[in-house]
């Protein structure tokens, strides 16, 4: 009996460990890690939501993002289609569904699609009014389905995989809190959320005119992230297409009936004029980023805004960068906050005290009550055309190691481009607080020293046990 046992219990770890493996290296379907052939830009914007205290303390909010949302959701006549984290029933989430909502009602014929990761649900555990209220109207609401996608935390998924995923979940309440909001939820929930994966992306594409226009974002639609510094790039023509094609790949695989029409995207110009720009999602975003850095030059500038800063390899990059006399300005947050909870700062404080020990120049957002929840580099000068890049990406291994769904555009243009000039002088109105506004502290007012932590957060972003 006790062989038996025994050979069942070695039967049982091989098959979880086999799991773990092929769910953290599995190929990735159509749709995942694109990238994007180089177009040339056309119609581009920065957009930048911004919350700072003005020269007299009083708190300023200037918020372009979804105003521009709006505007070209108002404009449709053929196809919407939004991608988005997180979508609930505050202000911000409420005012855009209305906007599609009322733009269904007055063009019946406009196909519009709505893909939200789980989360807005809690995994199946609580109702989700605000995506109902879509249906309601029309409007295909779909919940992005995950399992497509690597798993960043592998040893728990292969355990959730084979004993709980059968199980399903139930919207009508359980006994435990809802960690996100509100409300009671299931054991269920928490053990699908302990999978530690998303759709993290923040996107539309919409058709404008005869051709297509799409924003590509750092920022929610959520009650908590409504006063976060966030960017967003809007563009138009074939990149366009090129981000349309791959969002309907995932709404397909996630449960959309019927492929909404649309046009394919034309062939890649071998070699477009400047300005040009490209689609990258996943871990194209990683590789991309990578050869930025290691290909700035001593004479060039790097300036990074960053939400989560915890990938090692980027870390060493941008470290060796710094040793070849490359200049870097890393404008962070301070993680003093994750989903409305206070945090012990981690991963970012950590990593800044190892980048500022070697010499890197750093600064953090400055106003508590918000989070420098920007995602973006830009490399300018130096007599080379300048690089943005700008998505949903935070700088860690979920983010850019084809686990967490999301989305980024590399735009290469002069240097006295205007999206290249206006990041420019944002960046430095951030970083100098100009104007008496307050935008950023200098590094030793969250300076962490703390060993405990630094290994904690090295730990948490090998083991995949993050929430970063």
């Amino acid at each position: 009996m006790s062989a038996w046992l025994g050979g069942l219990l070695l039967a049982a770890v091989t098959a979880w460990l086999a799991t773990a493996w092929w769910h953290s290296r599995k190929p990735l379907p159509q749709g995942l890690h694109v990238l994007g052939s180089w177009r040339h830009a056309e119609a581009l914007d920065l957009l930048l939501d911004e919350t700072f205290l003005d020269a007299r303390r009083q708190l300023q909010r200037h918020q372009a993002i979804f105003a521009e949302w709006q505007r070209l959701i108002d404009q449709a006549r053929r196809l919407v289609v939004v991608d988005l984290f997180m979508l609930d029933d505050g202000p911000v989430g409420h005012s855009l569904c209305q906007a599609l909502i009322r733009r269904k009602t007055q063009v019946p014929g406009l196909e519009t699609v709505v893909l939200v990761d789980p989360i807005n649900h809690c995994y199946g555990g609580c109702p989700a009014p605000q995506l109902e209220a879509l249906r309601r109207a029309g409007i295909r609401a779909v919940i992005c389905d995950l399992t497509p996608g690597r798993a960043p935390n592998p040893g728990w998924t292969a355990l959730w995989r084979g004993l709980f995923r059968p199980l399903g979940n139930s919207p009508r309440g359980g006994w435990l809190p809802n960690p996100l909001g509100a409300g009671r939820v299931t054991l269920r929930s928490y053990l699908a959320l302990l999978n530690l994966h998303a759709n993290h992306r923040k996107t539309l594409v919409v058709d404008h005119g005869d051709g297509w226009q799409a924003v590509v974002s750092s920022a929610n639609a959520d009650s908590d992230s409504r006063d976060y510094r966030n960017a967003a790039l809007r563009l138009s023509g074939p990149a366009a297409l090129d981000l349309l094609h791959s969002e309907l790949a995932l709404a397909r695989r996630s449960g959309l009936i019927g492929t909404p029409r649309c046009p394919a995207p034309p062939p890649a110009d071998p070699a477009p004029a400047l300005p040009r720009l490209r689609l990258l999602t996943e871990g194209a975003i990683r590789d991309a980023l990578l050869t930025i850095v290691r290909q700035a030059r001593p004479g060039e500038t790097l300036e990074l805004c960053a939400y989560y800063l915890a990938h090692r390899r980027v870390i060493h990059a941008l470290l060796a960068a710094h040793r070849r006399g490359v200049t870097l300005r890393l404008l962070l947050d301070p993680n003093e906050s994750h989903f409305g909870r206070a945090s012990p700062g981690i991963p970012n404080r950590q990593t800044a005290r190892e980048l500022a020990r070697a010499g890197l120049a750093i600064r953090w957002n400055g106003n508590a009550r918000t989070h420098a929840h920007g995602k973006w580099l830009l490399r300018h000068g130096g007599g080379r055309p300048a690089t943005l890049l700008i998505g949903s990406a935070n700088l860690s291994r979920r983010s850019l190691d084809d686990h967490n769904f999301e989305a980024n555009i590399q735009l290469e243009a002069r240097d006295d481009h205007p999206v290249i000039r206006q990041a420019r002088e944002s960046f430095a109105r951030y970083w100098h607080n100009r104007h008496g506004e307050l935008h950023s502290r200098p590094f030793p007012e969250h300076d962490d020293a703390t060993l405990w932590r630094y290994w904690r957060y090295r730990l948490m972003e090998a083991s995949g046990w993050s929430t970063f």
